[in-house]
């Protein structure tokens, strides 16, 4: 296997930092290319040093001359801004993209790497849940790979190297259920930030986990599955399994099911996502069935965590609503994160948005940017920031 050239994009966040230790494990394999962060400019300078990429971007324009001094005894070149993620995203030095950079800001890098015919290793959901329909048509026609490294969406892809000629019945997506699982409402309108950030499975930054505690994480992997893996919304199932050792599962036409399984675990499906095809020994903890007593199912309660609801209705409307459906979560779980509304509210806010935001039900790229401002604004706008 030849040395692959990695550029990460989100380096400093969840994703990021345990991708680095993955390469860092596997130095012999994989050498980072490009390190890019939005805010935490101490860290990526640390990685910086450690790691000697041809390049690094902090998108924070204020902090560029904090780290242009820090690297100045280097070779690395250091550019800031929006505008230069999609130009690194255009250099031809590495071979496969990280897209860990949270929520729409990934979109661009992103979609500028496919143009690019650069391999991506997809860690950010809303690439796809924004845009899908023109990310996945422009990997088709330059030919380029998308493996997702989200751990459900990778189990899918897992559970379908070699049945390529075998139609899906259908997917089942599972969800942990997060902190409140079981709650009702009179319990999660007194939730606080503090609680909604302590997931009982995974270790993820802090929108992501405010995400799953919503369930709107879940609801954002089933729209990002129907682009990934061409699907009729009818054929994407969610099901909570709160001890999240299945991480996803895919029905064949003969009623078969395949599932993988393992320890919750980020960095699997990013070593995974870097080494396909080849799976690469590591020294991950095992999953031992000895001490694996029950494993549970259940239907999630979309009447409590209304969330999953409104991104099946985005789902199956399609066009541009998953766009507002995304815009106004993020706004929402900002302000949230800030103690501006309540955990409740996030729903309210996502809701009231779709609904008044005008429906495009075949955007182009442009009318997608815009809908994701109007959506921006009109949620901003409910919670007078």
């Amino acid at each position: 296997m030849a040395k692959k050239r990695i550029a990460l994009f989100g380096s400093t966040g969840s994703i990021g930092t345990q991708a680095l230790e993955v390469i860092e494990a596997n130095s012999e394999l994989f050498e980072v290319e490009i390190l890019t962060a939005q805010n935490n400019e101490t860290l990526l300078i640390q990685q910086a040093l450690k790691f000697n990429p041809n390049a690094v971007v902090i998108g924070d324009e204020t902090k560029y001359n904090a780290v242009k001094s820090a690297l100045s005894s280097t070779d690395i070149k250091v550019f800031s801004g929006e505008a230069a993620l999609e130009e690194v995203a255009d250099f031809d030095t590495y071979d496969m993209m990280l897209a860990a950079i949270v929520g729409f800001a990934g979109l661009k890098p992103t979609l500028r790497a496919v143009k690019n015919g650069k391999a991506i290793a997809l860690a950010n959901k809303e690439t796809l849940v924004v845009a899908g329909d023109i990310v996945m048509q422009e990997a088709l026609d330059r030919r380029v790979p998308i493996i997702p490294v989200d751990s459900e969406h990778s189990a899918i892809f897992q559970c379908l190297v070699g049945e390529s000629r075998n139609p899906i019945e259908k997917i089942i997506l599972t969800a942990s259920g997060g902190p409140f699982l079981g709650k009702k409402p009179n319990f999660l309108v007194n939730v606080k930030r503090d609680h909604a950030l302590q997931h009982p499975n995974w270790k993820m930054g802090a929108k992501i986990t405010i995400d799953s505690a919503t369930l709107m994480n879940k609801g954002l992997e089933m729209i990002e599955a129907k682009w990934l893996f061409n699907l009729q919304p009818d054929q994407i199932q969610v099901v909570v399994h709160s001890q999240s050792i299945i991480h996803s599962m895919v029905q064949f036409k003969d009623g078969s099911i395949k599932a993988q399984m393992g320890l919750p675990d980020m960095k699997l499906p990013i070593q995974y996502a870097f080494g396909f095809p080849q799976r690469i020994p590591s020294e991950n903890p095992r999953l031992n069935f000895s001490k694996l007593n029950v494993l549970n199912f259940e239907e999630p309660d979309i009447k409590t965590f209304r969330n999953l609801s409104l991104a099946t209705e985005a789902l199956k409307k399609g066009g541009n609503l998953p766009c507002v459906l995304n815009a106004a979560n993020e706004i929402a779980v900002w302000a949230f994160l800030r103690n501006r509304i309540g955990f409740l509210d996030i729903t309210a806010v996502i809701e009231q948005t779709m609904a008044k935001i005008n429906h495009i039900e075949k955007p182009n790229l442009e009318e997608y940017f815009e809908s994701d401002g109007e959506a921006r604004n009109f949620a901003a706008s409910l919670i007078k920031l």
